[in-house]
């Protein structure tokens, strides 16, 4: 709201300025090529700009586009949808993902080949979906060729990842240092001396002494690159339109050694074509079809996931032959006999604990490469029946999609090498070698993790569209619509279909009623319980349409919009047949006086044949309007809904005797029963002026929700544990209260339970006052945001000088938390320290210690949920600066090339959080990066 306020004020300040021409809201009003804007892509129709009901947004990619490149379909879309978050809509969980109407994904296209994104959300707006839009739907709609024009539009972009942050580990004489006060404070004996913690600091000779930093320059590289060109061609006639759209695009990885430095690579080529055909006055069709080709070529290891694990100590990655005893007559076979010797110099270094390890696996264990092949097919015939009955029409679509994907590897075996070091001639020397393991190269390409998947898509619909004397304007859809999904490794197939019919009716486009519903049927449901109806209506008022506001200089255009209904859904029912019972023979073994057994058939649930479907019940409001000749417009929405009926197994809800112990064996079903409730708004912005000859467009969309578990099935002895009425992505934990300063305070602490506790580990509160810590001391901590951060701001400036483009993205995510529980910070044991542990407690920091004090043991008091390791998530992200620069008035002749533009943009230039550090820290993965790229697009 505090933003709402700040544009209000800045509103009242350039209404007083000279007018200037008012520059288009790009991504909140969809704008084409004639200045017009265009319709709107909503279930199963378009519908123009200015009739479209709440619970819906849209936003223009070709014109966003143009002043902003992004490198993926979805990039940025919360900072210009109200209602996403990039995550879900209005936080109801995963979405329906539709390119050109048929469910896929949204690495299928990119940004290049998009026309139009349609955020649909309310329960009016996704209702002809049927059951698999419950939680709202992205609706993609891909660019067509327009008649009469042709055009070759080409772009090209090279950019450089560089690393945001590497996470920081201690070195070896460190962590050995440490480790020894860590078995100090267990009772046990130190393990390392001070002359092999010297030597290992003095980095005299980094091969008997081994401090391996794995995020080095030795290892990798300060940044990679990534290239993409795509070239569009577009045009047709009356008679016919098309549109093709050919891409490529790779990046590196920042890898550095061995096989990683040619194979650690993505590759990504598509093609997609598609065509409009008029066949005569009342028939055409349309044929499209994509396939998109990628490839993944990588080692055979997790170097990320060594770099967080393998301490800094425990082997040198290459053993120098030069070190090795001219005499050692053995060793000097190893050498003669290996595969692999790394540059001519080195052999491969190794533990009998680490005998593989990242390092050899990378210069000698081969290398894999990952094929993903996607190809999809969509058809459609419409046919205009106005000689029937005028304004109708029939359309039919039928898709086919098949994607597969498979690993090709060669999978090499490797030898690796521990030395055995002497000194007794002055330097150090290596005596002998003990090998590890083989060199074996097949040369044998082995085919592994093969997969597929199809889908089957079609729609069948009358379309009802008619205006009577431009008063009385009607439309109404009639529809079938359905999908089949196929999955290598699932039996059931799943499907979809349901009826749809929408009737709508606008009086003088002032006065809108629109009812659309559903008839839904689902086989997870036993018989009888396999069909429903979902009804839902949206009614709208253009307020400024009357005679009040007619002639207002403050209101251009000002729209009321309300909508309700039940949406039954099949969505978060986790299986086929959970109604049914089930029983197995593969039970408990009952053995005889004769030594032989059986095994018993046991029940493991019971029967539910009144199962019957969840359902999205939810009643929203919304605002949309322009003001001061279109500087200002504004839209939002409230909404509150409620996912009732959701399907659990719950013992609670049972007699005790509907299960045992052993044998093991439960006759409590799976019934309808946990019930979720949501409640929250979104809101856009924009405002658009030209002021000393610069035209700026400042637009600024927010989600904020909040979740309730409004209906659970459970029973706590302590009321403060139920999960009833707190968020559903509710953080559970302990409060603690420091640490254990002492014995005697361990004595008059509430007994632990969590193992053994000394002083420096973490106390904790008892919150029933029963004496003893343990799970029932858990308490809500704070929201995970599961769903988003419960408050999502996004904001962007466009200002435009001549043939000068300045764009600039931020987003906000405010309200969540999180715990550090990664092994970064959760560490005992023989984990690699981190530079946290620099901060433990000992008796010397004990009032300023802010990490529990070290331990070889494990350390399950420590490292559990609680409020000591939890933090804000609160951030801000400028997500993107982009300049841009239009060069086509330099070109002598434009016969050839008729526009030429060049950019340079940024992407993820800065985090502003308290917790910046962690915010961008990867652990066992590889790092984040900021993208710096040059960009070249040209129009023939």
């Amino acid at each position: 709201m505090q933003y709402l306020r700040i544009i209000g004020v800045l509103c009242a300040l350039m209404a007083l300025l000279p007018e200037g021409r008012a520059q288009d809201t790009t991504g909140i009003i969809v704008i084409n090529n004639t200045g017009k804007p265009k319709p709107v892509q909503v279930a199963f129709r378009k519908v123009n700009k200015t009739d479209l009901l709440g619970g819906v947004s849209a936003v223009d990619v070709p014109g966003l586009i143009k002043k902003n490149y992004m490198t993926w379909s979805l990039e940025g879309m919360e900072t210009w949808a109200p209602g996403y978050n990039g995550n879900n809509l209005w936080s109801m969980g995963d979405y329906l993902l539709l390119i050109d109407g048929v469910s896929r994904e949204s690495g299928n296209v990119l940004p290049v080949e998009i026309d139009q994104i349609t955020f649909l959300k309310g329960v009016n707006a996704v209702a002809l979906y049927g059951s698999r839009a419950a939680k709202g739907v992205v609706y993609i709609t891909t660019k067509r060729g327009e008649a009469n024009s042709r055009r070759v539009d080409v772009r090209v972009n090279t950019g450089v990842n560089v690393p945001k942050r590497y996470p920081v580990y201690l070195g070896s004489a460190e962590y050995m240092t440490l480790y020894n006060e860590a078995r100090r404070n267990d009772g046990l004996a130190e393990l390392y001396s001070a002359t092999t913690i010297y030597n290992y600091a003095s980095g005299k000779n980094p091969y008997r002494y081994p401090n391996v930093d794995y995020y080095s320059s030795d290892y990798l590289k300060q940044m990679y690159n990534r290239y993409d060109a795509t070239a569009e061609i577009s045009g047709g006639s009356d008679k016919a339109r098309y549109y093709t759209n050919i891409g490529f695009q790779t990046s590196g990885s920042l890898l550095n050694f061995g096989e990683a430095k040619k194979n650690d690579r993505a590759d990504r080529l598509n093609v997609r074509g598609n065509i409009d055909i008029n066949l005569n006055d009342y028939i055409s069709c349309n044929v499209d079809a994509s396939a998109v080709f990628y490839t993944g070529r990588g080692v055979n290891t997790n170097y990320w996931s060594g770099a967080a694990t393998l301490r800094p100590h425990r082997f040198a990655p290459l053993i120098p032959l030069s070190m090795i005893e001219d005499a050692d007559e053995p060793s000097q076979v190893l050498i003669k006999n290996s595969n692999h010797i790394i540059d001519g110099q080195y052999l491969l270094g190794g533990t009998q604990l680490d005998q593989t390890n990242p390092f050899a696996a990378i210069y000698a264990g081969g290398n894999n490469k990952y094929n993903s092949r996607q190809f999809q097919f969509n058809t459609g015939v419409n046919a205009d029946l106005r000689n029937v009955l005028k304004g109708l029409s029939f359309r039919s679509t039928f898709a086919v999609d098949y994607s597969t994907s498979y690993n090709l590897a060669y999978n090499n075996t490797y030898a690796t090498y521990a030395p055995t070091w002497n000194n007794y001639a002055g330097e150090d020397l290596i005596s002998s070698l003990t090998k590890y393991g083989q060199d074996a190269t097949s040369g044998v390409q082995n085919v592994s993790n093969s997969w597929y998947r199809q889908t089957i898509s079609a729609t069948g619909q009358f379309n009802y569209v008619n205006s009577i004397n431009n008063i009385h304007n009607l439309s109404a859809v009639l529809l079938v619509n359905g999908y089949q999904q196929s999955e290598s490794a699932v039996y059931h197939r799943t499907s979809n279909a349901n009826l749809g019919l929408q009737l709508g009716y606008n009086y003088l486009n002032r006065y809108y009623v629109d009812f659309s519903s559903a008839m839904i049927h689902s086989a997870k449901l036993p018989e009888g319980n396999r069909e429903a109806f979902s009804p839902t209506v949206s009614l709208g008022w253009r307020i400024s349409g009357e005679k009040f506001l007619s002639g207002s200089n403050v209101v251009n255009d000002l729209r009321l919009t309300a909508s309700a209904g039940v949406l039954h859904t099949d969505l978060d029912i986790p299986g086929y047949y959970l109604y049914q019972g089930y029983y197995t023979a593969q039970g408990s073994w009952f053995g005889w006086k004769d030594g032989t057994g059986i095994q018993a058939t046991e029940s493991r649930r019971g029967d539910n044949p009144n199962m019957k479907f969840p359902k999205r019940e939810e009643v929203s409001v919304g605002v949309e309007g322009s003001f001061f000749k279109n500087l200002l417009t504004l839209q939002g929405n409230f909404f509150m809904n409620k996912i009732t009926g959701n399907i659990i197994q719950a013992g609670v809800l049972f007699p005790s005797y509907f299960t045992t112990g052993w044998p093991v064996s439960s006759f409590i079903p799976y019934v309808n029963y946990n019930d979720d409730k949501r409640v929250g708004i979104d809101f856009g912005a924009g405002l658009n002026k030209k002021l000393g000859g610069i035209d700026w467009s400042l637009n600024v969309t927010g989600t904020w929700y909040k979740t309730t578990a409004s209906k659970r099935a459970e029973v706590y002895q302590d009321d403060y544990q139920y999960r009833q009425g707190k968020p559903l992505d509710a953080i559970w934990g302990l409060q603690s209260l420091g640490f254990f300063r002492d014995k005697d305070d361990i004595n008059s602490s509430p007994t632990q339970t969590f193992g053994q506790v000394k002083p420096g580990d973490i106390k904790y509160k008892d919150q029933n006052g029963d004496g003893i810590i343990d799970t029932r001391d858990e308490v809500f901590l704070g929201r995970a945001g599961w769903y988003g951060a419960p408050l999502t701001l996004g904001i962007n400036l466009t200002a435009k000088w001549k043939q000068l483009t300045f764009f600039a993205l931020g987003t906000g995510r405010f309200g969540a938390y999180a715990m550090k529980n990664s092994s970064y910070f959760w560490i005992d044991g023989e984990d690699k320290y981190s530079v946290v542990v620099r901060d433990r407690w000992t008796e010397g920091t004990a009032q300023t210690a802010k990490y529990p004090r070290l331990t070889t043991l494990n350390s399950d008091n420590n490292f559990r949920s609680s409020d000591f390791w939890l933090y804000r998530t609160n951030r801000f992200d400028l997500t993107k600066v982009q300049i841009g620069y239009d060069i086509t008035g330099m070109l002598r002749n434009k016969k050839f090339i008729k526009e030429l533009g060049t950019y340079v943009s940024g992407f993820n230039l800065l985090t502003i959080s308290p917790e910046r550090d962690i915010m961008e820290l990867n652990i066992g993965s590889a790092p984040q990066t900021r993208l710096y790229n040059v960009g070249v697009k040209a129009l023939f």
